[in-house]
């Protein structure tokens, strides 16, 4: 990607990066704003563009079409992608004249297409300006979950979904959800602060911070410098992870000493807290499929000082020589949909497809019956997903106790109410946090 001179190009460059090589957006933006010469208010300008676009893209698409007289898809990918730049600056963005969308996006037209296509995109983006008022989303009963859709920048297959689940209020609660900002959690890296006084230390920098509910490690942010300012000074200190998966290491609750493995580990997140939990005594064995991944393990295992986790290149549908029922506790925090956490990643809601749901359940089986392999009698296994997904969740469940009746269910507190439960699904517009689902299992003895 070369060096951008404004913004809306090196939007474009981010976006195509995006749309066309399934870059993630956080991760793409960062890179190409990283050393990039741009004032604070044209990071910002870009910054809005992208997000903003990769949002939106499902409605960018729908008014599009309602403004193009040859197929959308067929176009040239750039081609679209200008297209979408443009419309979301006319459509979403009041402080920028359309006809300076217009000449911008045409002038990236002439760049980075070619000549001809500069008459198309100053005729469509003219056109979308002059008629966006009159264009209506679908209004009838029967299109509820298209208009939905197209409310919300959510799939349709999507809200069909969890309109069928939890009812349309809840589905449109959800989609909601996903689009409003991410809180920003920190875990307080408890071997070296109690949460009290990091809470009290970041409260005297003007930090507006407060406990978490949902974990007893965990600080939930409303303002903060930079996070490169806070990492400079606090880096040893704590980690940032969102509330829902700091659930793992409480309710697995490993003690110092144990022989623990965490069976999906990349980045290392839950490790880093299990280790806490165990005093940095004891051992952890934290494997991934990738051995990039690893790398990640180890680099965040020395920022925050802990010495007992050993990364392992190990696939988790093989079976683990050496571990046969030998380990205190077990985790999976399977691969899953990932549907519970769509207000994180922006390109997510569009680059997953209904028809891939169905490879989740069979492979999230195969990690757990591996696992329950390593576990000693009286050990726990703890399964969790960042997903919804009954099928990835609950029937998981079920199915792993009917197949290995060597195992119980476990009830563990709820992190909230305290009551006993077997087995937790977070839905975010109830819980406020990230979607999530966690089951306790135990070894009989």
């Amino acid at each position: 990607m070369h060096d951008a001179q404004n913004p809306r190009e090196l939007a474009l460059l981010v976006l195509d990066e995006i749309y066309e090589r399934g870059a993630y957006a956080n991760l793409a933006l960062n890179k190409a704003l990283r050393g990039n010469g741009l004032s604070s208010l044209d990071r910002k300008l870009c910054t809005e563009l992208v997000y903003g676009t990769v949002k939106t893209t499902g409605t960018l698409d729908w008014y599009l079409c309602r403004v193009i007289n040859r197929p959308f898809r067929k176009m040239a990918p750039r081609l679209r992608t200008i297209l979408r730049m443009g419309a979301y600056q006319i459509l979403y963005l009041e402080r920028i004249p359309d006809s300076a969308a217009v000449n911008e996006c045409a002038n990236l037209a002439r760049y980075y297409v070619n000549e001809n296509s500069v008459k198309l995109v100053n005729g469509v983006l003219r056109q979308l300006s002059r008629t966006k008022a009159t264009w209506q989303f679908p209004q009838k009963e029967e299109d509820a979950t298209l208009r939905l859709a197209l409310t919300y920048y959510h799939p349709e297959w999507l809200v069909r979904r969890w309109k069928f689940r939890f009812g349309l209020p809840e589905a449109e609660a959800m989609c909601a959800y996903d689009n409003a900002v991410p809180s920003l959690c920190l875990r307080v890296n408890t071997l070296f602060i109690s949460r009290k006084t990091l809470l009290e230390r970041l409260q005297a920098d003007g930090c507006e911070v407060e406990p978490s509910k949902w974990s007893p490690d965990g600080i939930v942010c409303r303002h903060l410098p930079s996070l490169e300012t806070l990492m400079k000074e606090w880096g040893r200190f704590l980690y940032i992870q969102d509330e829902s998966s700091m659930l793992d290491a409480d309710v697995l609750a490993p003690k110092p000493g144990d022989l623990v493995l965490d069976f999906c580990a990349a980045p290392g997140g839950k490790t880093t807290h299990l280790a806490q939990k165990m005093e940095n005594k004891g051992k952890i064995i934290a494997m991934d499929i990738h051995d990039h991944r690893l790398t990640l393990i180890e680099e965040n295992a020395t920022r925050l000082g802990i010495t007992n986790i050993r990364a392992l290149l190990h696939d988790g549908t093989k079976p683990l020589p050496g571990f046969e029922n030998r380990a205190d506790a077990v985790l999976v925090d399977a691969p899953c949909s990932g549907l519970g956490v769509l207000n994180r990643r922006a390109e997510a809601r569009w680059t997953k497809k209904e028809r891939t749901l169905s490879q989740f359940p069979p492979l999230q089986k195969k990690i757990l019956a591996q696992a329950a392999a390593c576990v000693k009698p009286g050990g726990r296994l703890l399964y969790s997903t960042c997903t919804l997904e009954r099928d990835e969740n609950s029937r998981v469940r079920t199915a792993f106790l009917e197949s290995h009746p060597e195992f119980r269910s476990k009830a563990f507190l709820h992190p909230v109410t305290g009551e006993r439960v077997e087995e937790l699904q977070i839905l975010p517009w109830r819980d406020g946090i990230d979607g999530f689902y966690l089951a306790l299992f135990e070894k009989v003895e």
